[in-house]
């Protein structure tokens, strides 16, 4: 055959050598496009340039690389990795019990005077008595002969009222108690308030946390406002106890009837929270009788009392105050009201 046939017949099956391996190559290119697209998410060609499956890394760095956008690909969270930092729980805000009001965020108030109770047994301690055996006792033996010696026809005939046999017949120590509607204790001494706030786990207010407390959040001179109104707290009554009984405000400090005089058919001493217009308003709550009602004892080993009492010729509000008795003294116009610190909520 001649040189130049045979060349012609060799073209074409070189060219169909190259076709069909350029086939085969595409082919496998479009194999292993699909693999890595199943396995690793690899880009085609098409979109930029081809990426190693297996490890993810691209030309010049360790990260993928979109080639036409030029951006770096975040890599994927791990599987399993721990959960990053909680924000941290909200403190719990220290509050007060459910008888007692908090204060300027500080501290806790009893919300009414207080009611005294045995500490061992519960049982309710007279209010008109002094809260101790011996006290209540002798108290009583004297009050049986003198209130027939004093006072017209009508007081003589006034009987006492009763003492439980049982405050007569052995020793006990009082807890104060915090109550609405009820006539509260009279006839304390400093120290027995002082003991009665500490076995309801309290204490005495001092003279500032009592102020403050009474001043409310307006911090004015009387629970309703800054200025005296005539009965708007039970204070400067139109009568005196022991000038209705005795005919003496002087006399028979220790009667105990002086707590149940009537004036008008109108009691004196009012059951606690009773006067609605005698509250100093703390955080939506309020504190009964501050001022007025009775005396209340604070944290003062000399002897001091504060708020004035039903008949306490005063208009001073929450700045009553009387000092010229020591923590011993007791009479019907001396009361008890505790503060307690503020305790976490669990």
């Amino acid at each position: 055959m001649p040189a130049r046939s045979a060349e012609r017949s060799a073209r074409p099956r070189a060219v169909r050598r190259r076709l069909a391996a350029a086939a085969r190559g595409r082919a496998s290119l479009a194999a292993a496009a699909l693999a890595c697209a199943a396995l690793a998410g690899c880009r085609s060609e098409r979109d930029g340039g081809a990426a190693d499956a297996g490890a993810g890394a691209v030309d010049g760095g360790a990260g993928a690389v979109d080639a036409g956008a030029g951006a770096v690909e975040a890599a994927p969270p791990l599987v399993g990795a721990p959960p990053g930092p909680r924000a941290p729980a909200p403190v719990a805000e220290p509050r007060c019990p459910p008888e007692m009001v908090r204060v300027a965020r500080r501290f806790c108030v009893d919300r009414y005077e207080a009611v005294l109770l045995d500490r061992e047994t519960g049982l309710e301690i007279s209010a008109f008595y002094p809260p101790s055996r011996q006290a209540a006792a002798s108290v009583e033996r004297a009050w049986s002969k003198m209130r027939l010696q004093l006072g017209d026809a009508e007081a003589r005939s006034m009987e006492l009222p009763l003492l439980p046999g049982w405050q007569k017949q052995r020793e006990f120590e009082p807890r104060a108690v915090s109550r609405r509607g009820v006539l509260p204790q009279g006839y304390t001494t400093g120290a027995q308030a002082e003991l009665a706030c500490r076995n309801a786990g309290k204490r005495l207010c001092t003279l500032d946390e009592w102020r403050t407390a009474c001043r409310g959040e307006r911090d004015e001179q009387f629970p309703y406002g800054p200025t005296y109104a005539d009965g708007k707290c039970n204070v400067f009554r139109e009568a005196h106890p022991a000038g209705v009984l005795h005919r003496d405000v002087s006399l028979g400090h220790s009667d105990p009837r002086l707590n149940l005089v009537r004036v008008a058919g109108a009691p004196l001493l009012r059951r606690t929270g009773e006067t609605a217009t005698c509250a100093s308003a703390w955080e939506g709550d309020a504190i009964a009788d501050m001022v007025g009602n009775l005396d209340e004892w604070i944290d003062d080993p000399e002897g001091t009392f504060v708020g004035g009492f039903y008949a306490r010729a005063t208009r001073e509000g929450c700045m009553a105050r009387v000092a010229s008795h020591d923590f011993t003294y007791f009479d019907y116009s001396t009361g008890v009201r505790c503060c307690a610190d503020l305790r976490e909520t669990p």
